[in-house]
């Protein structure tokens, strides 16, 4: 059986910004009608990111065969280079000649929140490439074009391919009916907490309702771990200990790699949760989405450290 993760989603330069302060001590809920914010930003980074990307390289650092499908612009050749140089099959990445890559701009505060503002560019046309006949043990459906995540599920759906729907960034884009039409398709559903609360709300339906149309539902909640619904248990699953939190950007995505790699190999979905915890700790300790780089022995110690796992990478 194929071990390749099909990595469905958007490839984008990340130009990332920390407010060294408090969004909620500027942002006044009595003055949201006539907002007009302006935030001093010092530090500034430029990083390769989009959920493909993401995904793809963490799942890179586990050793898997990460296939990231997906659309970038004429800009984008140093990041197709340094995914080849990593190793990662760049296959199923198409180029478009006619424009820029999708570039998302994020402001980080000193809370850990986010004010983020995305441009799509060759994103857009990501319904465009193809995917079908591609052999994979699991994909995922992250955040891209609306039109690319439905053109991508219908595919891996009707070939048989079991797939993980991640509705992260692409929130805006789903109401009720579509989300309803993704869980059809899908296996798993990924949230975070608060993507969970909008998902209940937009489909009238519960969590633990929805889960049981599914293999399972995960839902993140940051320093508070995850929780795992599946044949009609909800399970915890306890965060990993953190000491030094630097930035949160690209966690969920490196959480989504941990899944789908415990997935690929057959693992039971609690300890594939346990390994997403993993990576979305070891994540949050640097800045920018693709910048740490633990060895496979620290993500081995911190499996059987917090879980009493015992794993070899």
């Amino acid at each position: 059986m194929s071990e390749r993760i099909l990595v469905c989603g958007s490839l984008a330069f990340d130009t990332i910004t920390v407010f060294e302060g408090h969004f909620k001590d500027h942002i006044l809920p009595d003055s949201v009608k006539s907002l007009s914010v302006s935030f001093l930003v010092p530090n500034m980074r430029k990083e390769y990111g989009g959920c493909a990307g993401n995904i793809s390289y963490n799942l890179n650092l586990l050793g898997a065969q990460a296939v990231p499908v997906g659309t970038i612009g004429v800009d984008a050749q140093d990041y197709l280079q340094y995914m080849r140089n990593l190793g990662i099959d760049t296959s199923m990445i198409q180029m478009r000649p006619d424009t820029f890559s999708a570039q998302c701009h994020i402001t980080t505060d000193l809370d850990g929140n986010q004010i983020a503002a995305f441009h799509p560019g060759a994103m857009q046309y990501s319904s465009e490439n193809d995917l079908s006949g591609q052999e994979a043990a699991w994909a995922i459906v992250a955040p891209d074009s609306k039109e690319g995540m439905f053109a991508n599920a219908e595919r891996l759906h009707k070939q048989g391919t079991p797939f993980i729907f991640d509705l992260g960034q692409a929130m805006p884009l789903f109401d009720g009916d579509d989300l309803q039409r993704m869980i059809t398709l899908a296996s798993i559903l990924t949230a975070n907490d608060y993507e969970a609360e909008v998902i209940e709300q937009r489909t009238k339906r519960s969590i633990q309702e929805i889960a049981g149309e599914l293999q399972a539902v995960i839902i993140t909640r940051g320093s508070e771990g995850a929780t795992l619904y599946t044949d009609g248990q909800e399970t915890a699953i306890a965060p990993i200990v953190i000491k030094d939190v630097a930035d949160p950007t690209g966690c969920g995505d490196a959480h989504r790699a941990g899944l789908l790699y415990g997935l690929a190999k057959g693992w039971s979905l609690y300890d594939s949760c346990c390994l997403g915890n993993v990576m979305g700790g070891i994540k949050i300790t640097s800045q920018g989405p693709q910048n740490h780089q633990p060895s496979s022995a620290e993500i081995s110690a911190l499996l059987k450290q917090n879980y009493d796992l015992d794993v070899k990478f």
